[in-house]
């Protein structure tokens, strides 16, 4: 497989997947990830890639629920899966047994961090609670993902994005201006909490540095969309007016949407008044600049329809890549509306490493989403491919736990792994 060396642009070297090297800015750290679908696993998945070391639990049989989540498949493998869970291995444990909790106890106690995202008490019920991790591991950091939190009216309810993408209010700004409410086309809560996840687990792991001791720190879906609200939140906390859709277009600042060429459409940021003289220029139209109704950011908005509407005839005749590089030049930020295959093979998309390719022992290869971030001297790196399920049962209980053999031939048949 070929990774990036240094993740800055440039070289890249093929190492073999039964050495992976690891010189990330998270190696030695080791991950017990014994969460599921999209938020918990992305926050593991970008702690591997950071350098951890993370052990996925799944139950046995059918494993993570994202496993059957298609298609398209890959030789059985789920796309869905495939994208959130390279860098970890796979064992299979039955954490609802007395010797599956067992195994469970010993594994929480070599690890630096438990993310979970059961439904609230459950880790609780298998004895698991706050007062064990302080006497039996108390160096260990449980990040707990939720729904609503733990308290409140809707504490301990499981959440799923798209109802939060509703509570929040976030569907309530998104869509056209005059249509119905209207989901993201990702779950962006479900995604926003897994980055704050992956963000408290860094801070928490920071802390112990200075403390020695672990701490249980929490997410929830709901605050991460209440939170995604951002300046819209604030718009309404200091007016007291409620949010509106407006299409494509901002609250706050105008033009910022998207308008029709001849070839398709593209999107455009004036986010100043010097930005938008230079955009008047470049359009032909001057005098738009010097017209009361636009001459101010704050004018503009109060007068959208009517500069977007004289925005729009302008465009009409407009070639997408010849009123783009004239816009880019002017320093006004554009671009072409592309769809996600356009993005995904775009030059600079493949130039950033954002396109890696993957080799999977039953799968082959496949190509996956590159790693956002850079770091200069501990560079991330894909070190081991999305595992099978319960690939790496037997290695972790023999060789990190120092299982038997027979032991382990034993749990298989009582169903524990």
């Amino acid at each position: 497989m070929s990774v990036p060396d240094s993740r800055l642009p440039g070289s890249t070297t093929k190492i073999a997947m039964s050495e992976p090297q690891n010189h990330g800015a998270l190696a030695g750290a080791r991950i017990l990830d014994l969460t599921r679908i999209l938020a918990g696993p992305l926050c593991a998945q970008m702690l591997g890639d950071m350098g951890a070391e993370v052990i996925k639990v799944e139950p046995p049989g059918a494993g993570d629920d994202t496993r059957a989540w298609g298609p398209p498949f890959a030789a059985g493998e789920s796309a869905y899966f495939l994208g959130i869970n390279r860098n970890k291995r796979s064992i299979t444990l039955n954490m609802a047994a007395k010797a599956g909790q067992d195994i469970l106890a010993r594994l929480i106690k070599q690890c630096d961090v438990l993310v979970e995202n059961f439904k609230a008490g459950t880790l609780e019920k298998w004895g698991f609670t706050n007062e064990w991790l302080e006497q039996n591991a108390p160096r260990v950091i449980r990040c707990s993902i939720t729904g609503y939190g733990t308290d409140g009216p809707k504490g301990g309810l499981p959440g799923y994005d798209f109802i939060l993408q509703a509570e929040s209010g976030l569907m309530s700004i998104c869509g056209e201006v005059d249509g119905d409410p209207m989901k993201y086309g990702v779950a962006i809560v479900d995604i926003t909490t897994g980055l704050l996840a992956c963000n408290t687990i860094l801070a928490a792991l920071n802390a112990r540095h200075r403390t020695g001791r672990g701490q249980h720190v929490e997410v929830s879906l709901y605050e991460s969309g209440l939170f995604m609200l951002a300046n819209v939140a604030s718009n309404h906390l200091v007016s007291g007016r409620d949010a509106r859709r407006f299409g494509n277009g901002h609250p706050n600042i105008v033009p910022y949407t998207a308008y029709p060429v001849k070839d398709g459409m593209i999107a455009v940021a004036v986010g100043n008044d010097s930005q938008f003289v230079k955009f008047a220029a470049v359009l032909g139209h001057a005098e738009w600049a010097a017209d009361t109704r636009f001459v101010r950011n704050q004018d503009r908005v109060v007068n959208r329809e009517a500069i977007d509407g004289l925005i729009i005839d302008a465009l009409k005749t407009e070639d997408a890549e010849s009123l783009i590089d004239k816009l880019t030049q002017a320093g006004i930020p554009c671009g072409r509306i592309n769809s996600v295959a356009q993005a995904l093979s775009a030059p600079h998309t493949l130039a950033r490493n954002m396109v890696e390719t993957m080799r999977h022992p039953t799968a082959g290869d496949v190509k996956t989403l590159g790693m956002p971030f850079r770091f200069s001297d501990t560079p991330p790196s894909i070190r081991r491919v999305p595992p099978t399920l319960g690939q790496h049962t037997e290695q972790v209980l023999g060789d990190e736990l120092g299982l038997s053999a027979e032991r382990i031939a034993e749990l298989r048949q009582q169903k524990i792994i």
